[in-house]
């Protein structure tokens, strides 16, 4: 799978990682052990990059189980989100704990107190514990602040929704971040699902087939990552058959600009309700 470099920090990332919202927000042993298993494909798979965060229900101490006696295979994302600075530092301190005293990528979640958290993140670069800083929001409103901060702060990626039917980020960002040498982490790369309740007819998918794609899902990843700005994609799963198809996406060839277009045209006639 093709890896790109995650912002300034010399970590290098395959483009196809996997995202837990929803997805591993679960209880119980049965629940635990699928989430496990599934953990063991996406490794397998080659699929190492796992996003999480303290909003996401149990998902994060999940991640954490499910990783276990193999941490060193994964890089971790997750985020800090409390506008309390003490229940900030113990969520700090509860992923510390669940992923062996080490996250890969420390963000904030949804900018919220930033600025208390930024510098606790940058002594925990220093020290090791942390090897890189980012910053997320899944609204287009927060853009300007998050170009703002990509100016002026020290950050090391950004986190934000991208795909045919979400593309503000275009605009902006996603320049600014190439300009910026920082890298990019992809949230609803199918719009949340709303991508797939409909898919164009398979008349209009065999156009690329030649690029490895053999579903409608697997186009759209495709789009996202051939935006070479992309760094890593993160779609949430609890199908190993859809991780499995996520991740054949990893690898050229990229589609050009006219099938670019040619997959927002698709989405745009079939997928708007």
């Amino acid at each position: 799978m093709e890896r790109r470099e995650l912002g300034l920090t010399g970590l290098q990332v395959p483009v196809v990682g996997m995202g837990t919202w929803r997805t591993f927000d679960v209880y119980g042993k049965d629940d635990q052990a699928a989430r496990r298993e599934l953990v063991s494909a996406a490794l397998d798979a080659s699929v190492r990059f796992f996003d999480t965060s303290p909003m996401y229900g149990e998902a994060e101490r999940m991640l954490g189980v499910s990783l276990t006696s193999r941490r060193n295979r994964a890089i971790v994302a997750t985020k800090v989100w409390s506008n309390d600075v003490i229940e900030g530092q113990a969520q700090i301190d509860r992923a510390l704990h669940y992923f062996d005293d080490r996250v890969d990528l420390y963000q904030v979640h949804n900018l919220v107190r930033w600025r208390d958290y930024l510098p606790v993140f940058e002594r925990m670069k220093q020290s090791g514990t942390i090897r890189a800083i980012g910053i997320t929001h899944y609204q287009s409103t927060a853009f300007p602040e998050m170009a703002r901060m990509i100016e002026e702060e020290t950050i090391d990626t950004i986190q934000v929704p991208y795909n045919p039917f979400e593309r503000e980020a275009e605009r902006v960002l996603l320049p600014l971040a190439a300009r910026r040498r920082l890298g990019v982490i992809v949230m609803r790369p199918f719009g949340e699902g709303s991508l797939l309740r409909r898919t164009p007819p398979s008349r209009e998918l065999r156009a690329f087939e030649r690029f490895g794609c053999t579903s409608w899902s697997q186009v759209l990843l495709k789009w996202v990552l051939s935006d070479r700005r992309v760094t890593v994609a993160i779609p949430a799963t609890s199908s190993e058959a859809h991780l499995l198809e996520n991740a054949q996406m990893g690898e050229p060839p990229w589609f050009g600009p006219d099938e670019r277009t040619r997959v927002v045209r698709l989405a745009e006639q079939y997928c708007r309700s």
